[in-house]
């Protein structure tokens, strides 16, 4: 890999791993903290609310810190393709496509950037390529999108009970 697609990598995943860590952290600490994370994800028909929202906490600061790092990129990235899939069916999909009408536009990118990811690696500059851990290519996509995938549907068969029309 030359040293240019090295960088670009780099960069993929710090935005996208400081993304990750920062919005964790602001389901803890920020706005309504836990309680009103917990309540927004009771909103959205998930049971246990305060658990979906230290839930939420732990994935996203734990994936967003491993991408940063380039450490066990596939599965933190498997991590970012659930956690965007959860918010997008349930948060954003009804909305539409535009994040400005609180659309599912921003968690697809996000969803579709973690995948490729996965594809391309974490390049040179990552604790994987220090320990000759990486798996690239179809492999690592398909170990991100399928363990992702059934994060998503275990969680949702688990936790989501979405209200009864009357």
């Amino acid at each position: 890999m030359n040293t240019p697609d090295a960088v670009a990598l780099l960069l993929l995943r710090l935005v996208l791993g400081i993304t990750l860590l920062l919005h964790g952290l602001n389901h803890w600490r920020g706005g309504g903290r836990i309680e009103g994370t917990a309540r927004w994800f009771s909103g959205l028909g998930l049971r246990y609310g305060r658990l979906q929202a230290w839930l939420s906490v732990v994935t996203e600061a734990g994936a967003g810190t491993l991408l940063a790092a380039g450490l066990l990129t596939p599965l933190a990235c498997a991590a970012v393709v659930s956690v965007m899939l959860v918010a997008g069916l349930l948060a954003h999909r009804p909305n539409g496509f535009f994040v400005f009408k609180d659309g599912f536009e921003y968690v697809l990118v996000l969803a579709v950037l973690a995948l490729a990811l996965a594809v391309f690696g974490p390049g040179r500059f990552s604790l994987d390529a220090a320990c000759g851990t990486e798996l690239t290519g179809w492999a690592g996509g398909a170990l991100a999108l399928g363990v992702g995938a059934a994060g998503t549907a275990g969680l949702l068969a688990a936790f989501w009970r979405p209200p009864r029309s009357a």
